[in-house]
């Protein structure tokens, strides 16, 4: 038994070790190929969050955006401030789309093969949240008590939601715009803003770290199968801002305070850092990316002392099992 645990443990810091040589080593080789100014940056999810303040700083060092969002009162006010930072009003565009939406997605790959030609770089920031514990979310409370068709049915709905989201929506978005990006850039690139659930389980987080999850490995696929494109995975903790109010599967009333009232969050990863790290992912061709970078050590460890990462994670979110 000991000799195993030390062959574990030596891997694990190989691993640290090599982690670290690769952070060091890497080169910066994007920006030689394709200077910022001259990139064409579509994003997905751009009327708040991650998504606009990438939007931002790409406009601010003289990219050309496209702004894809559902929110059009939202887009817009994007679209005036990447505007207001830019060389040009020409330089933004902005699209009201759903990118779960085959037509909509078609339509946005027209307008940007007419206006630009083509793109360089595909953002996927767009998602949807989900807060709640599986057999709560199909009405079970308490354990004497089974689901009922009815709970099952509210589970599997929110569950289509997330999924519709968080995996139909990146897939929609991969397979309309992979081979018109692969045939107008130079050096494209795809990032897709996952999250730290995706790799590490939470409790109340089944449904959102699931399909999360879903749509990582389906862009880690596509990255074999695409081996020109440049593909980035930036996997954040939790992120400051209000994105826990997109949840699925709250309902009008909920048990939970944090369901009742997802306002905006002000614990966690500063939304300007992570988009800021997310353009250094892109230009670095980074492939994956944990934030905080440490917590990559929680990924590795929970294949070594997953029963150590389950309590943590019971923790942070105050779960208590029933």
């Amino acid at each position: 038994m000991f000799p195993r645990a030390s062959t574990s443990w030596a891997f694990f810091l190989t691993l640290i070790f090599s982690y670290g040589y690769r952070k060091l080593t890497r080169k910066h080789r994007r920006t030689s190929v394709i200077p910022p100014a001259g990139e064409r940056v579509l994003i997905l999810g751009a009327s708040s969050g991650i998504g606009r303040d990438i939007a931002l700083r790409y406009t601010s060092r003289g990219a050309r955006v496209c702004l894809v969002g559902r929110r059009k009162d939202r887009l817009e006010a994007v679209a005036d401030e990447c505007k207001a930072v830019g060389s040009t009003g020409r330089a933004v565009l902005a699209i009201t789309s759903d990118f779960a939406n085959v037509k909509d997605m078609v339509h946005a790959r027209s307008v940007l093969e007419k206006e630009w030609e083509g793109i360089d770089t595909i953002i996927v920031a767009a998602g949807v949240s989900a807060l709640r514990p599986i057999l709560e979310v199909a009405q079970v409370t308490t354990p004497e008590s089974d689901a009922s068709e009815q709970g099952i049915q509210s589970a599997v709905n929110a569950a289509e939601a997330a999924t519709k989201g968080n995996y139909i929506g990146p897939m929609i978005a991969a397979i309309a715009f992979i081979p018109m990006l692969k045939r107008t850039s130079k050096s494209p690139s795809i990032l897709l803003v996952s999250s730290l659930g995706a790799v590490i389980p939470a409790p109340t987080r089944s449904i959102y770290g699931s399909t999360k999850s879903a749509s990582l490995l389906l862009y880690q696929a596509l990255a074999i199968e695409h081996p020109s494109i440049n593909f980035s995975f930036v996997l954040p903790s939790t992120v400051q801002g209000d994105f826990r109010a997109s949840a699925v599967d709250v309902p009008p009333l909920s048990s939970t305070s944090e369901a009742r009232n997802p306002t905006y969050n002000t614990s966690g990863l500063k939304v300007e850092y992570v988009a800021q790290r997310c353009i250094q992912a892109v230009d670095q061709a980074q492939k994956i990316l944990f934030l905080p970078e440490m917590m990559v050590l929680g990924h590795l460890l929970y294949w070594l002392w997953p029963s150590f990462i389950e309590k943590r994670a019971m923790k942070k979110y105050g779960f208590v099992a029933r």
